[in-house]
């Protein structure tokens, strides 16, 4: 079986030190490994390179022209509003400007280049800002929706355990996927879709109306973020590993065309 390189987005994050470290939870790189059968490559938070410098902009493309699929991970930190015209954030948000920089470019980059893509908690949320929809920085606060952040708690198992339903939107990749119309999420978010992106096609939705995933169809590849982690104990959930399978698939299809056709037969 051939396995796709998948890139795995980091955070630059303090390490208490006076220093800085580029940063990925270990369940995302096992979720590549083990989920999605492939290696992973760690792209770091860059930062702001992407903005003002071509060629670094033009490695970038080269950087996906090398990659079969790019996972971008969930993080503590909110997309800082300015890239979405939102209010300036309450102050001690929680940001990574870095990440910012990289992986807004990185997603319409992914997009444009037919790179498969599979976004999951801020990950969705910045496909959504990315691709040009808006987020509510806290969730909990707006009228109706109910509170979608962890319990907080020291146990793992505990902040991932199953916390709502979500409805699956009929006829779109989610129901086709999974075969059916609801399933049960975990839920540790605090920022959330506001504006769903004009290329966006809703995929499932909290029973409080909270875009709990959504596709972008126009994609040439495949192209699905959730706002729930999946990664969490991914090999024991069923619905999970339906979802990286179909992501796994798309990467190694992209493998096989990019390497030739002497390896297509491998990866099918």
């Amino acid at each position: 079986m051939l396995r796709p390189l998948v890139g795995v987005t980091a955070c630059l994050k303090e390490n208490g030190r006076g220093g800085w470290h580029h940063t990925v939870g270990d369940k995302y790189v096992q979720a590549a490994i083990r989920a999605v059968g492939g290696l992973p490559v760690l792209i770091p938070a860059f930062g702001g390179e992407f903005a003002e410098d071509r060629p670094m902009t033009e490695a970038l493309d080269r950087l996906l022209d090398m990659l079969d699929g790019v996972l971008l991970t969930g993080s503590p930190s909110n997309v800082e509003p300015r890239h979405y015209g939102g209010m300036p954030s309450r102050e001690g948000t929680a940001h990574d400007a870095a990440r910012d920089a990289t992986t807004l470019p990185l997603i319409r980059h992914a997009v444009s280049h037919a790179v498969p893509l599979f976004a999951i908690c801020r990950g969705l949320q910045e496909v959504n800002v990315a691709m040009g929809g808006s987020l509510h920085q806290l969730v909990h606060e707006v009228e109706g929706r109910r509170d979608h952040r962890s319990l907080k708690s020291p146990h793992t198992d505990v902040n991932y355990a199953p916390a709502h339903d979500v409805e699956i939107v009929e006829g779109g990749l989610l129901a086709r996927l999974l075969g059916r119309r609801r399933v049960t999420v975990n839920s540790l978010h605090a920022q959330g879709v506001d504006r769903l992106a004009p290329c966006a096609q809703l995929e499932a939705v909290a029973d409080d109306g909270q875009v709990e995933a959504f596709s972008l169809p126009d994609a040439p590849a495949f192209a699905l973020a959730l706002q729930w982690h999946p990664e969490h104990r991914a090999l024991e959930n069923p619905v999970s590993m339906k979802l990286f399978e179909a992501f796994a698939a798309a990467c190694r299809a992209r493998a096989a065309a990019r390497l030739g056709s002497p390896l297509r037969a491998a990866a099918e």
